[in-house]
Parts: structure tokens; C-alpha cells; sequence
């Protein structure tokens, strides 16, 4: 056989479509996970306590916290970009029942299977608790604020009071009066306003986020600018 002809039919051999949440599938942030965690293969062995290794049961959550997780969520928890949330200040158990669900894929939403379930695929039940410890501890920075002041006023009605008309509940009876959440009820206070639209359109949208059912209930009837307004006012509560 010619060598031509081989060469041929391997440059005309089909590529495999990549697995849905690839780190690699073209994305700049998701190639830049990738390349962190292949880096940190190679490194892990030579230095654990530096190492990017999330499939290593060695490596502490504190270590995979600085060198995996803050990529997107900085190293202190408090995240520059609205598309990734804070994690600074956030409820310990809250965090540790997050990284369960992604890890068992059982949070659906877009953010989980394009981001964490590959990061926490490989996760032990000790790294994830320590994990969660570290950013639980962590102090919530001052941000800037995002939303326009009307919003902002309108948002605080809501969290406060509710809307009695709609049986929309008041966020507080959950969350706490300053939004700081209570074990399974997480901090909502500071978070990103882009981030907290997201997941409020997830909960009423989707069943994406299982774990979260009395949620569904609870936005069904807030409007588009509900939500934005009191996205608009959490996210200014530790800013003002």
C-alpha cells in the first residue's frame, strides 16, 4: 500500500465529538482550567502542597482552593468576574452540599457541567469539607455596586417584605435580615447581580437545580425585574 494512501485516511478519519463538559471544547477559560490541570499533573508528585492536582487525594482543599478554584473565584473567594460567584463568607455547609452535587451531577445547570463537574469529579468527602471550611472563612470584600438605585429600593421590598399579593415569601425568613444565609440556607448578601439572575431564572425556569425545589416555588411568581431589582439590592447590601 502506498504510504499516501495511509496518510490519506488518517487526515480523513473522523474526529470524536468532545465529552458535554470538557474543559477543552473551545472555551478561553475552560482551555485555561485545562492547562492548569494538566500542569498540575505533571507537577503534584514533585510538590503536593503547590500542586493544581484535583484527581490527587494527597493534596489539601486549602492548596486545591489557591491553585484550582481561584482561576474563577479569586484567592480569597471574592470574584472580579459577575459569571463566577463569591464564595467568600459563604455558608460552610451550603459549599459542601454544592460541591457533593456537582460531583454527583446531580446540579444540573449550565455553570456545573461546563465548570464543576469536571473540577469535582475526583474530589474526596475530606477535600470537599475543607474546601469548604477555607472559603466559609474567608472575609467578604467591599465591591462596587451594580445596580441602579431604584432597583436597588425596590429589590429591599422584596427582600424584607415580600410580595403578600403574589405569595412571594420575604427573602429574609430564609436568608437571615442581612442576607448572611444559615447552613443549608445560603449567603446571598454581596453576591454578583449577574450571577444571582442566573440562578433565580434557573430555579423558576428549570429543574436544573433539584436540591433547590423550595426555590421553585418561591420565584414562580416574580417578574424579570422582580428579580433584577432584588438581585440589584443583595449584591448592594455589604456595599452601601
Amino acid at each position: 500500500m502506498d504510504r499516501s494512501d495511509v496518510t490519506d485516511r488518517r487526515a480523513t478519519r473522523p474526529i470524536q465529538p468532545a465529552a458535554r463538559y470538557s474543559l477543552s471544547s473551545g472555551n478561553p477559560m475552560r482551555m485555561m482550567l485545562a492547562t492548569a490541570a494538566t500542569i498540575g499533573l505533571a507537577t503534584s508528585c514533585a510538590n503536593v502542597e503547590r500542586s493544581r492536582d484535583t484527581a490527587n487525594p494527597n493534596v489539601s482543599g486549602d492548596t486545591l482552593a489557591m491553585q484550582v478554584c481561584s482561576n474563577c473565584h479569586g484567592p480569597t473567594g471574592n470574584s472580579v468576574s459577575p459569571n463566577f460567584p463569591n464564595l467568600a463568607a459563604q455558608q460552610e455547609v451550603y459549599l459542601a452540599a454544592q460541591l457533593h452535587a456537582f460531583k454527583g451531577h446531580s446540579r444540573l445547570d449550565p455553570a456545573g457541567f461546563e465548570y464543576m463537574w469536571g473540577l469535582s469529579h475526583d474530589l474526596t468527602d475530606k477535600q470537599i469539607n475543607e474546601l469548604a471550611a477555607h472559603f466559609a472563612g474567608q472575609k467578604l470584600e467591599r465591591q462596587g455596586i451594580e445596580g441602579k438605585p431604584e432597583r436597588i429600593a425596590a429589590g429591599k421590598a422584596i427582600f424584607t417584605g415580600g410580595l403578600p399579593d403574589q405569595s412571594v415569601p420575604a427573602c429574609s425568613s430564609c436568608h437571615g435580615p442581612e442576607g448572611m444565609g444559615n447552613a443549608a440556607f445560603p449567603r446571598i448578601a454581596g453576591q454578583h447581580v449577574d450571577y444571582l439572575v442566573k440562578q433565580l431564572n434557573v430555579f423558576q425556569r428549570t429543574n436544573q437545580r433539584p436540591a433547590g425545589a423550595v426555590m421553585k416555588t418561591v420565584v414562580h411568581q416574580l417578574t424579570r425585574q422582580n428579580i433584577e431589582n432584588v438581585a440589584a439590592y443583595l449584591q448592594a447590601m455589604p456595599n452601601q
